[in-house]
C-alpha cells in the first residue's frame, strides 16, 4: 500500500499533554496499592467507593502525565480516585506476586498477554470483571485475535486496550523504478529484496544479529506467516515443514544486507539513510519516515531537500500472507487485568471509561504505539479508529500534525487491520508459559547462526526444535 502524498498545508491545532511529574510525586505513586476505603465516590448503595491503584508499562513523563489526566477526568465524573503508578513489566510480575502474598494488590494493571497467562496460571486473576466489561460494552466491538490472546482456558482472563504490529515498509518509486509489484507474501519480500539489494542497498533491513532481542521479533514475524507454529498442543512444532520454509525465506532476507547483521537500530537507520529498500520494523516507525522523531533523524540524501521524501515514497504491507493464513501478524498488545482481592467494581468502571469516554485521550499518549483494538462502539463501529487517525503523533509535543493528514485514511485502516491481525506463538494457549519463555530468552535468535552458514534450514529447524524442548522440559510445560 502506497502512502498518499502528505498535504503541505496549514495543520490543525493538537491536543497533546505535556503536563510533567516531580520526582516525589512518582515515589509517592509508587508506593500506593489499591484496598484503601478512606475516600472516593459514592459506590450507588450509600457507601464511598474505594480509590483505586493502576499499574502501567508506560513510565516516561510525558505518557505518564497524559495517563495520570484520563484518570483525572475519570475521578471528576465518578469521584472515584486513581493513582497511576509507573511499572515496567519485569517489575510488575514479581510486585504482583509479593503484593497478593501480603494481600496488597493494585486494581488494574496494563500489561502484556504472557504475562495475563502467567498470572492467570497462578490464580492471580480476577476473570469475572473482564466478562462484566465485556457484556457491557460488547465484545464485537473489539479485536478478536486480541481477545484470543488473552483468553486462558476458555475464559477471558483480561480486556485488550491497545497495540503495535509489525509492518513491511517497502521504497515505492525504487520497486517502480524496477516494475515490481507490491509484495504481499514473505515470498515476495525475499525476490524483492534479492532483486534490490545491490552496492550500498539493502534489500531489506530486519532483525539478524544472534542473540539479539530484534532477532527473535523477526523470525517470529517472518515464519508465523508461513504457517510456521512453534508449539502446539503441547508438541513442539517449529521442526515443521513450514518452519523450514520460513527459515529459507529468512535467510534469503539476511543475505540481502548490504550493511552487515542487523539490530533494531541499525535497520531503522538503513532505512532513514535510504540505504534499504525495505524494512521490517513497529508501527513506531510512521513518525520517524515523516521526519517527527529528532531522535532519530533523516539522513537519505533526498531528505535535506524534501523532509517529506520517505513518507511520500514509502509504502507500507501491514499482514503478510493474508490469504494464506488468514492473518498472522507479529505485535504486541496490552491489556488491562484485575488481580483477585482489588476492588473490583471500581476497577471494571474505570476499565470501561479508559475504553470508552476516556478512550481516545488514552491511546493519544503514544499515538503511534497504541492503536486502537477497540475500534468503535455498536452504534459507532469505526468510532476510536477514526478519531486516532485524527491525532497528533510523534514524540515532539510541538507537533500537531495526525497520521490521517500526512498518509491518509487508507493507511490508518492497514494499521488498525495490522494491529487486529496480531498473533503470537502460544499465547491464549496452554503453551504460552513455554511459548513466553522462548520468547524472553531468544532462543530461536541465540541458535540461529547456523542457518547464516548455509545449514539446510531444515536442518537448522530440527535443531531450535531441540532447544524449545529442553526449554520445556526446565519449565515443566
Amino acid at each position: 500500500m502506497r502512502a498518499p502524498t502528505s498535504p503541505r498545508s496549514p495543520r490543525r491545532q493538537g491536543t497533546r499533554i505535556t503536563t510533567g511529574l516531580t520526582a516525589a510525586g512518582v515515589l509517592l505513586a509508587v508506593a500506593a496499592c489499591g484496598g484503601d476505603d478512606s475516600s472516593g465516590g459514592d459506590e450507588g448503595n450509600g457507601e464511598p467507593a474505594s480509590p483505586i491503584t493502576m499499574w502501567t508499562p508506560h513510565v516516561t513523563p510525558e505518557r505518564l502525565a497524559g495517563q495520570e489526566a484520563v484518570a483525572a477526568a475519570f475521578t471528576e465524573e465518578t469521584g472515584i480516585e486513581v493513582e497511576v503508578v509507573p511499572l515496567a513489566g519485569a517489575d510488575q510480575n514479581q510486585s504482583l506476586v509479593t503484593g497478593a502474598a501480603s494481600g496488597d494488590v493494585p486494581d488494574v494493571i496494563l500489561h502484556a498477554p504472557d504475562q495475563t497467562a502467567a498470572w492467570n496460571e497462578q490464580g492471580l486473576l480476577d476473570t469475572e470483571v473482564p466478562a462484566q466489561v465485556m457484556e457491557n460494552l460488547g465484545a464485537e466491538t473489539f479485536s478478536e485475535q486480541a481477545l484470543d490472546l488473552v483468553t486462558v482456558g476458555g475464559a477471558l482472563a483480561a480486556v485488550p486496550s491497545d497495540g503495535w504490529g509489525h509492518l513491511v515498509v517497502y521504497r515505492q518509486d525504487l520497486l517502480d523504478d524496477a516494475g515490481l509489484d507490491t509484495p504481499e507474501t514473505v515470498q515476495d519480500l525475499a525476490e524483492i529484496a534479492a532483486e534490490l539489494s545491490s552496492g550500498s542497498m539493502s534489500g531489506m533491513a530486519l532483525g539478524t544479529q544472534p542473540g539479539n532481542p530484534f532477532t527473535t521479533e523477526s523470525l517470529e514475524a517472518i515464519l508465523q506467516p508461513t504457517g510456521c507454529d512453534l508449539i502446539t498442543d503441547g508438541e513442539v512444532t517449529v521442526d515443521s515443514p513450514e518452519c523450514a520454509e520460513g527459515l529459507r525465506v529468512f535467510r534469503e532476507l539476511a543475505d540481502s544486507s548490504a550493511g552487515g547483521q542487523f539490530d533494531v537500530e541499525s535497520a531503522r537507520a538503513a532505512y532513514l539513510a535510504g540505504n534499504a529498500a525495505m524494512l521490517l520494523f513497529s508501527s513506531h516507525i510512521i513518525d520517524e519516515l515523516a521526519g517527527l522523531d529528532p531522535n532519530n533523524p533523516l539522513t537519505c540524501a533526498e531528505c535535506a531537500d524534501d523532509p517529506m521524501f520517505l513518507a511520500e515514497n514509502s509504502g507500507f504491507v501491514t499482514v503478510l500472507n493474508a490469504a494464506e493464513t488468514g492473518g498472522r501478524q507479529y505485535g504486541a498488545t496490552l491489556n488491562y487485568g484485575v488481580p483477585v482481592g482489588a476492588n473490583a467494581d471500581e476497577a471494571r468502571q474505570y476499565i470501561e471509561y479508559v475504553l470508552g469516554d476516556g478512550y481516545v485521550d488514552t491511546l493519544a499518549t503514544a499515538t503511534e504505539g497504541r492503536v486502537p483494538l477497540r475500534g468503535g462502539t455498536a452504534e459507532n463501529p469505526t468510532e476510536f479508529i477514526d478519531a486516532w487517525g485524527e491525532l497528533p503523533f510523534g514524540p515532539d509535543p510541538e507537533n500537531d500534525a495526525s497520521i490521517s493528514e500526512i498518509y491518509g485514511e487508507e493507511v490508518v485502516q492497514a494499521l488498525q487491520d495490522g494491529a487486529n491481525a496480531i498473533s503470537r506463538w502460544g499465547f491464549g494457549t496452554d503453551d504460552a508459559t513455554v511459548a513466553g519463555a522462548v520468547f524472553s530468552q531468544h532462543v530461536l535468535a541465540q541458535n540461529i547462526e547456523p542457518l547464516y552458514r548455509g545449514t539446510d534450514p531444515a536442518e537448522v529447524a530440527a535443531q531450535l526444535a531441540a532447544e524449545v524442548s529442553t526449554v520445556q522440559q526446565e519449565i515443566g510445560g
